[in-house]
């Protein structure tokens, strides 16, 4: 990391350290990442992922819940944990004086929770109310139907949630089943960032995570297979509300392809902003919608570009076309302006991470899980630099070799929005 003495060590029992010290920094971040997600979860274990990272702060072996709560604000800390397809991530932000409790929690919460029966009723409730708070939301419902429709069978299109049948029916065995199988010292990195020495930190978690087992016995991973001509491309949820919300998907590429980052500088200009083609085109000049973006997701083995526009019944089909028609048009007239603007938006987040603890922390782990090493910010910004227009040009034509995905939501009939056929039409360039 640019002006951050970033250093690796791998401990004995195969579980990696690394940090980056951050000379002007006035705190630390620190936390475990473990190496398993949504994805990696059987059909009958669907949600158990997300419940653990409920059930981390239900109690130990020396504290309960609220000691856990009142431990960390007694000294004005931070502690949160998140799930996604890929990982699971438990996390702490502290003054740099409090590391030595902020490393011993983190290994308490790994290596000694109790998950009590009382709190995992409780918390398995909680879920179920999640899940019910998402059913009724439809801008994040969504995007759990688009997962599906892009990834069909795969355990990518499965709600990182779980289903209310699938989340009651878990027991404790088969919460330390999973454990068992993913919670090992080589499938885990503890991270830290901020004012921090490596030396000591490496000693403190070498003492502190001692109790934790060495290999895990994880399944292989495969990709998720993109649909086909053959397969369901277009998924219409019919609901009564006052718009439609759709997500329109492109197939795109795993995060350590050589073309990852220029796919990310593509979605910076094509809908990743105020200036970008998708919220100049249909929101300031055609009124069609008022919020439209697009991102880049890019996992281990295989990846997408994702486009949201919410939008009127009436206005709903034109706005699948001009979603296509720019990104067609992207494939043959990409400018030089517009990517030179794109540059500056990827270059200006990059180092403006690099000033959050936070970040810094979060993307020390991510660099080793998916890329093997940290990969220093001047050779991103290089990297960066040397994308053109024709790059852009050509990852665009890439994107429109496979027929597009929709998923929709709202008060629409099927006559509303284009059929597959018409879909690919209008992506194609």
């Amino acid at each position: 990391m640019q002006g951050h003495d970033t250093r690796v060590s791998i401990l004995p029992n195969g579980l990696t350290v690394v940090t980056a010290s951050m000379a002007s920094a006035k705190s630390i971040s620190l936390g475990y990442w473990v190496k398993a997600g949504a994805r990696d979860e059987t059909a009958s274990e669907h949600g158990m992922a997300h419940l653990l990272e409920h059930m981390a702060f239900k109690g130990t072996e020396r504290r309960d819940a609220a000691m856990i709560a009142r431990e960390v604000e007694d000294r004005g800390g931070f502690i949160n944990a998140h799930t996604s397809r890929e990982e699971t991530a438990y996390y702490l932000r502290l003054m740099p004086e409090d590391i030595g409790f902020g490393v011993d929690l983190l290994a308490d919460l790994l290596t000694r929770s109790t998950y009590p029966d009382n709190e995992l009723v409780r918390e398995k409730n909680v879920i179920v109310q999640e899940i019910g708070q998402s059913h009724d939301t439809p801008d994040d419902l969504i995007f759990d139907l688009y997962q599906g429709i892009a990834h069909g069978d795969h355990a990518l299109a499965r709600p990182i949630l779980g289903t209310v049948e699938s989340v009651t029916g878990f027991s404790r065995d088969n919460i330390h089943a999973f454990l068992g199988r993913h919670y090992a010292a080589d499938n885990i990195i503890v991270a830290a960032s901020g004012r921090v020495d490596h030396d000591d930190f490496v000693a403190m978690v070498g003492e502190a995570f001692s109790p934790l087992s060495a290999a895990a016995d994880t399944m292989p991973r495969h990709a998720s297979p993109w649909p086909g001509m053959t397969a369901p491309r277009r998924l219409i949820h019919h609901r009564e509300l006052e718009q439609a919300h759709l997500v329109m998907g492109l197939k795109g590429m795993s995060v350590n392809d050589d073309d990852a980052l220029t796919l990310a500088l593509l979605s910076v200009l094509y809908g990743g902003g105020m200036s970008s083609r998708l919220f100049q085109e249909a929101r300031e000049k055609r009124g069609l919608c008022y919020s439209v973006f697009s991102y880049p997701q890019g996992y281990a083995d295989c990846g997408q570009l994702t486009i949201y526009a919410g939008t009127s019944v009436d206005d709903a089909a034109e706005m699948v076309k001009l979603a296509g028609a720019e990104m067609a048009t992207l494939a043959t007239a990409a400018s030089a302006d517009e990517t030179a603007r794109a540059r500056a938006q990827i270059r200006a987040s990059l180092m403006m991470r690099q000033e959050s603890v936070a970040s810094v922390c979060e993307s020390l782990p991510r660099h080793l899980i998916y890329f093997g090493r940290i990969i220093p910010v001047a050779e991103q910004l290089e990297k960066i630099s040397g994308i053109t227009e024709a790059d852009i040009r050509r990852v665009a034509s890439r994107l429109i070799e496979e027929p597009p995905v929709l998923a929709a939501i709202g008060p629409l009939a099927d006559g509303d929005l284009p059929d597959e056929d018409a879909l690919r039409s209008a992506f194609a360039a």
